[in-house]
């Protein structure tokens, strides 16, 4: 439990590190394309979520460092899934601007969904 949780860790613990770089490249080096496509929004959301989803990875982490309970350490799996099809599409979109990839959001959302309500499964049922 302990190497799973560890690298469920280190999966979070980059996705943060990402979050952070690719906001700051968005805030910094993309922010005249991104207002001028009219993106700008949607790459902040991207990043919002991104950055939240992260955190909430990590915290799963140490939840299962904790605990022998193998579920929170899916319920970490399918948010990260979940946010790197979220944000990845949104950040595609934004960059290429390929309209389609916006009907791949949604998939990522339902993941995200998902992925908390597992969480929320296992602390009811543990």
């Amino acid at each position: 439990m302990r190497d799973t949780s560890r690298k469920l860790f280190v999966a979070g613990a980059i996705a943060a590190a990402l979050g952070v770089a690719i906001g700051a490249f968005g805030a910094h080096g993309l922010k005249p394309v991104l207002m001028a496509t009219g993106r700008l929004e949607t790459f902040e959301t991207a990043v919002k979520y991104h950055f939240y989803h992260a955190l909430g990875i990590l915290l799963l982490a140490v939840w299962a460092k904790t605990s022998e309970q193998s579920t929170i350490i899916r319920a970490g799996w399918v948010l990260f899934a979940g946010m790197c099809i979220f944000s990845g599409s949104l950040y595609l979109l934004c960059l290429l601007q390929i309209n389609w990839l916006g009907a791949i959001t949604p998939i990522g959302g339902v993941l995200m969904i998902a992925g908390w309500m597992y969480a929320a499964w296992t602390a009811i049922c543990s």
